[in-house]
């Protein structure tokens, strides 16, 4: 039996509450789900579980439903932020929509030197959250921070929190990808020789030009800073994050339970 669409809604769900959609969410659900009087409907909010509804009123403008039973308590996904350097407009989406997916608690975007794109706007980056959420049967959606220069990142940041830092370059500038002296770990082995560490993490992806010398030594004098290697190939931003985030999951996150 297939099981009944999900829905995000930003109102406390409770038992025989009655919810009133917006025009525009009315719109999805009577045109786009295609959902009529009796229908069933799953609702979440981010913190108050999942619950069945059912749609009790369907007029031309908006639709009223009504809440039955919770049919799943709320849960957390793990503890793992992402910091990540905008890039072209339809990557950075794609960023959003993918770590909401893979299960990250908090994204932020962080302007570093070489970042030459705009932060998507907020309410566009929610309305991403919130789709790839009804899809993946999550309970929440990721927290958005607002976007911040590199260095006002890493202000105030808090110690037990790991910060991971992909980091592909080496420390001898005159050879290919900074000879081998100097080179960040591979990530997997970092994370299982860190395990416990890694539990409060964040992970940091740079620009498609990468990080600066001086950010890269900046990081690295950092205490909490972890630098890692996603392989031998150079790759792109949006799979770098993506690469970061699944070796976590693997490691760290809730893909081992």
């Amino acid at each position: 039996m297939k099981a009944s669409p999900r829905l995000y809604v930003d109102e406390p769900l409770r038992h025989d509450q009655q919810i009133t959609l917006s025009k525009e969410v009315s719109h999805y659900v009577m045109n786009v789900m295609r959902r009529r009087v009796g229908d069933e409907l799953r609702l979440f909010n981010g913190g108050d579980g999942e619950w069945l509804a059912h749609i009790t009123e369907a007029g031309k403008k908006v639709a009223v439903l009504r809440v039955d039973t919770q049919t799943r308590a709320f849960a957390q996904v793990p503890d793992l932020h992402l910091l990540f350097a905008p890039v072209k407009k339809s990557r950075s989406e794609f960023i959003v929509e993918k770590a909401t997916e893979l299960g990250v608690r908090v994204l932020r975007p962080v302007i570093t030197a070489r970042t030459t794109a705009r932060p998507i706007r907020n309410e566009r980056m929610v309305l991403i959250c919130r789709e790839a959420a009804e899809q993946t049967e999550r309970l929440d959606h990721p927290q958005i921070l607002p976007s911040a220069t590199f260095e006002e990142a890493l202000q105030g940041w808090d110690a037990e929190r790991l910060l991971i830092f992909c980091d592909e370059a080496g420390e001898n500038l005159e050879k290919p990808w900074g000879g081998e002296n100097g080179r960040a770990h591979p990530m997997l082995q970092s994370l299982q020789d860190r395990e416990k560490d890694a539990q409060k993490a964040a992970i940091l992806i740079g620009p498609e030009g990468g990080f600066t010398p001086e950010e890269r030594v900046m990081l690295r004098a950092l205490p909490f800073v972890c630098p890692v290697t996603l392989g031998p190939r150079i790759l792109r931003a949006d799979t770098a994050a993506l690469a970061a985030i699944t070796l976590w999951q693997s490691v760290c996150g809730d893909w081992v339970k």
